[in-house]
C-alpha cells in the first residue's frame, strides 16, 4: 500500500492517471505532454507499474499504458472500514 500512496504523491504521476482515465495511450503519447524527458515519463510510468495503477501491454513497438482500479477499489473499501466499529 505503501507503494500506491507514494505513486500517487507525486503531481506528474497522479496527471498521468488523469489522463488514462479517458483512453489507453503509449508511453509516447503521454510523454508529449509533458516537458520533461522521456527518461522521467519512464520512471514515472515504471512507479505506477509497480503500484499496479497502470497495466502496461505492447502493441507492436510501442508500449501502451492503461488505468487499473483494482488497487484503488480496495484502497476505498479499506478506508471505509476503519469508520466501521
Amino acid at each position: 500500500m505503501n507503494q500506491v500512496f507514494k505513486a500517487l504523491n507525486d503531481p506528474t504521476r497522479r496527471e498521468i492517471l488523469e489522463m488514462l482515465k479517458e483512453k489507453d495511450l503509449s508511453a509516447g503519447e503521454i510523454a508529449e505532454q509533458f516537458d520533461i524527458s522521456k527518461p522521467s515519463i519512464s520512471h514515472h510510468l515504471d512507479l505506477l507499474r509497480q503500484a499496479d495503477l497502470v497495466h502496461s501491454y505492447r502493441n507492436g513497438q510501442f508500449i501502451h499504458y492503461s488505468l487499473s482500479t483494482t488497487v484503488l477499489d480496495d484502497i476505498l473499501k479499506w478506508i471505509t472500514t476503519i469508520n466501521k466499529k
